[in-house]
């Protein structure tokens, strides 16, 4: 029995018409003679999709009883007892009531597919697990009902649900999705336009990826290495040189012309570690490249070209980006150079542009180290030299100058050695001292013409010739063997210092940090494997594997397998590591356990912020609910009891004076409410400016409402530009800061409350002659809860300062403390003044004394 299929639709958003789409899809295949059941579906009283149900054999429910109430959940035996062809299953990151089967709803998918049946199942992107702190960010909301990723992705098929913000809250509007008395909050907290269009982004952005898989994964199973313009992927190829910002930025235009293009910054290293790139240099170019939205990728390759196409072949690249050559004219005798080649190579599919900048012809920065791993080309050389050098030389001598004289003949031939030695090594230039030996003793060493030697002088000669030719082959092969090591050194430290950078620095992930190993190592797939328990003794955490390797769930899956103390290993597969690759490899097999622990420690310590964070909020509001809300609370009870009371008679002006006092009390309560509101909103960034151009003089006045007539004098000129700002938090900043001046200004002396302009900003000052603020509590006052000095508890929670600098934030601009001349403290709102207003030059003096 097989095991069946499963398909997914995905939406952006609540409402969208996820469980709709699969019930339309249901019906399709009952029509077509297929056995479809519904396992679960909630319509959520939305009459249309509950229309959708009619017609479909559903499944009963099974019922749970839970503290005292019964809930329904999906009857898995009772679906594997029907055994249908396809079973409908709504909601998949949804939690079942405790006493389940399973924990969660797509656990019971994972047995149904594991039973051999088919399940279409709808899910929303905000409950993908991996997306929780970007939807949390957006929307506010932590979604507590999530499924993982992989089990999405490893969907036979994902269909998008689309629709556009607007048609969204206009379903909304006409009641299609919540009850009437839910639209509003709905429309103005979750359903806003800006949240919509960031999770519509989201899920576009997500399914675009999971296509990209499946195209790779196609052309991988199809051998299809021709290129698919499905999008636009630019490969920038780097040499770690000057010129490589300039390329980096060109590509970044080039794919700035086009909607989703990628750009993908490439640097080929070959594999004995000598290379003329600058770290530095290729650092800020990594730097440079991933701020503008590219990624960079470190290559092993010892044919430059071949593995620049290669790794464009690869990414399904549609063009690349090269440099015009930094070698000077007469290097081009060594080869037409890696630009040409790789333009010649790229076939018709692939574009490349060759952009010029200010390094070409300059020569490179340094000089090209020879390696001792020698190509097959030298190799053959060096044959060549070894063999047919003194061959060629024998003829060349036999008939042009016989009487040469034998010295002089050893040297020619002893020179063929020494350039078969430098081409090919050691064993080309020990075959060209024997075959040489042997030519010298045919053609020039008495008697001629024959293999043997009647002067002893002739034989010593001969065998210090030999004894020469194999010193010089033997020194010649003993440095280029050194200099391969010392190649490997410096490739090791190069690797090993950016370990250890990274490690001070902090600012390596580990799926970044495995990314870099398998580049290095050119391997196909990498994962750290942790022990947790002896029954299941292995878990991943983390792994990195293209489209051609196969995730490693044990050690005993790769190919090599790095130890990192008794409960955590690096496993690697995609070849065999030589034994000297393997102490790099322990080098990062450390640092990716420093970096697994550094981001438990760091999650650890934002939980212990949070909570500590939770923690002193909550001992403010307890504080706050205390006394602040009960002392208000307290005279309203008191005036409501005693106007109730039927024993004493109340003079018209004694109720007078306790609705009064009520009205007060209210007013005070629905101050400090609407502060804690406000500051919820703040600390939850769910606080949206809607910015139009006013005047300062429409908004300040009304912002007065709540001090006593006579507190305050105004100064706001007629000639002052209008400020971009948002009518309703501008309001709200400068009550609360009015409102905190005339709270400690002594009594018959107003608040002064001024405007004026200066460049393109305009600023509103409120100045009282109350008691002040040293400099080092200024900042402190605008803090949530605080309250300076003595004041009294009734004063407030210390809220309204630290509401109103939020609010001007939001609406760019700035709200700090000064001290007004004579005493006192002055607040500075600063404002952005409307665009298109000229700057306001100020008014100075011609001449200023002291």
């Amino acid at each position: 029995m097989g095991r069946g299929k499963l398909r997914i639709y995905l939406g952006a958003a609540p409402g969208v018409g996820k469980t709709y789409a699969m019930l339309s899809e249901a019906h399709r295949r009952v029509e077509r003679g297929t056995d479809a059941v519904v396992g679960f579906v909630e319509h959520h009283g939305r009459p249309r999709t509950e229309v959708m149900l009619h017609g479909l054999e559903e499944v009963p429910r099974r019922e749970i009883a839970y503290r005292g109430t019964v809930f329904t959940e999906m009857d898995i035996d009772a679906v594997l007892a029907r055994r249908p062809a396809v079973v409908l299953v709504d909601e998949l990151a949804h939690t079942n009531v405790p006493g389940s089967r399973n924990t969660k709803r797509w656990q019971d998918v994972e047995e149904l597919l594991q039973a051999g049946v088919d399940v279409v199942s709808t899910v929303n992107i905000q409950h993908l697990e991996s997306l929780g702190d970007v939807v949390e960010s957006i929307t506010g909301v932590r979604q507590q009902e999530t499924v993982p990723d992989e089990v999405v992705r490893r969907a036979d098929q994902i269909e998008l649900v689309d629709m556009s913000p607007q048609a969204l809250r206009r379903r909304m509007a006409h009641g299609n999705i919540y009850k009437p008395d839910k639209v509003d909050a709905a429309l103005s907290n979750y359903f806003r336009p800006g949240n919509l269009t960031a999770l519509r982004e989201l899920a576009l952005l997500w399914t675009a990826d999971r296509v990209d898989e499946y195209l790779r994964q196609y052309r991988t199973e199809h051998s299809v290495s021709t290129i698919w313009h499905a999008r636009e992927r630019i490969v920038v190829g780097l040499t770690g040189g000057p010129e490589g910002r300039t390329l980096i930025r060109r590509a970044a235009r080039m794919a700035a012309k086009g909607s989703g293009s990628e750009i993908l910054a490439v640097y080929i290293a070959r594999s004995d570690g000598l290379t003329s790139a600058s770290p530095k240099e290729l650092a800020v170019q990594r730097t440079l490249v991933e701020d503008l939205g590219g990624t960079f990728h470190h290559v092993i390759g010892d044919d430059v070209p071949a593995s620049l196409l290669e790794f464009a072949r690869g990414v399904n690249a549609t063009q690349i980006v090269l440099g015009s050559s930094r070698r000077k004219t007469w290097q081009y005798i060594f080869g037409p150079g890696v630009g040409q080649t790789v333009a010649r190579d790229s076939g018709p599919d692939l574009d490349v542009h060759i952009v010029t900048h200010e390094e070409v012809a300059k020569g490179r920065g340094l000089p090209v180290a020879r390696g001792a791993r020698l190509g097959r080309g030298r190799i053959v050389a060096g044959w060549l030299v070894g063999l047919g050098g003194p061959a060629l030389l024998s003829m060349l001598l036999t008939h042009i100058d016989p009487d040469l004289g034998l010295a002089n003949d050893m040297l020619l031939f002893l020179c063929m050695t020494v350039a078969a030695a430098l081409l090919g090594g050691l064993l080309p230039s020990l075959a060209s001292a024997a075959f040489g030996s042997l030519l010298l003793n045919y053609f020039f060493v008495e008697p001629l013409h024959r293999w043997t030697i009647t002067d002893p002088k002739n034989i010593v000669a001969i065998t210090i010739f030999v004894f020469v030719a194999v010193s010089v082959a033997s020194v010649v092969d003993v440095a280029a063997r050194r200099t391969h090591q010392a190649a490997r050194l410096r490739a090791e430290s190069e690797i090993l210092s950016f370990l250890a950078g990274s490690v001070l620095r902090g600012d390596t992930s580990l799926d970044a940090l495995l990314e870099r190993v398998r580049e290095t190592f050119a391997m196909e797939s990498v994962a750290l494997l942790e022990r947790t328990s002896e029954v299941d003794p292995w878990t991943c955490a983390a792994s990195v594997v293209t489209s051609s390797g196969k995730p490693l769930l044990r050690p005993e899956d790769a190919d090599v397998d790095m130890p990192v103390g008794d409960n955590m290993a690096l496993a690697l597969s995609g070849r065999v590591l030589p034994a000297e690759d393997r102490r790099v490899l322990a080098a990062f097999a450390a640092q990716a356990a420093v970096v697994l622990d550094r981001q438990r420690l760091v999650g650890e310590a934002e939980r212990a912020r949070r909570l500590d964070e939770g923690n002193r909020i909550r001992v403010a509001l307890l504080a706050a609910v205390s006394h602040d809300l009960r002392t208000p609370l307290a005279a309203i009870k008191a005036a409501v009891t005693s106007l109730r009371s039927d024993d004493v008679a109340w003079s018209e002006e004694d109720e007078a004076e306790l609705l009064a006092s009520i009205e007060d009390g209210a007013d005070r309560l629905d101050h400090l409410v609407g502060n804690l509101l406000d500051m919820s909103r703040l600390q939850t960034g769910t606080v949206t400016p809607l910015i139009r151009e006013i005047d300062l003089d429409e908004v300040v006045p009304m912002a007065l409402g709540g001090v006593p007539e006579g507190s305050v004098t105004l100064d706001i000129p007629e000639s002052l530009p209008m400020v971009a700002v948002d009518p309703g938090l501008l309001e709200r900043s400068v009550a609360n800061v009015v409102e905190n001046a005339v709270k400690y200004s002594p009594g018959g002396t107003p608040v002064h409350v001024a405007a004026s302009a200066l460049g393109d900003r305009v600023e509103v000052r409120v100045a009282d002659r109350g008691p002040g603020v040293p400099d080092s509590a200024k900042d402190r006052i605008f803090e949530p809860f605080q309250r300076y000095g003595d004041a009294p508890r009734g004063a407030g929670v210390g809220l309204g300062l630290a509401v109103a600098r939020g609010f001007a934030e939001a609406m760019g601009g700035t709200l700090a403390a000064e001290d007004t001349p004579g005493g006192g403290m002055t607040m500075v709102l600063t404002l952005r003044a409307a665009a298109g207003v000229a700057p306001v030059r100020a008014d100075l003096p011609a001449q200023a004394t002291t």
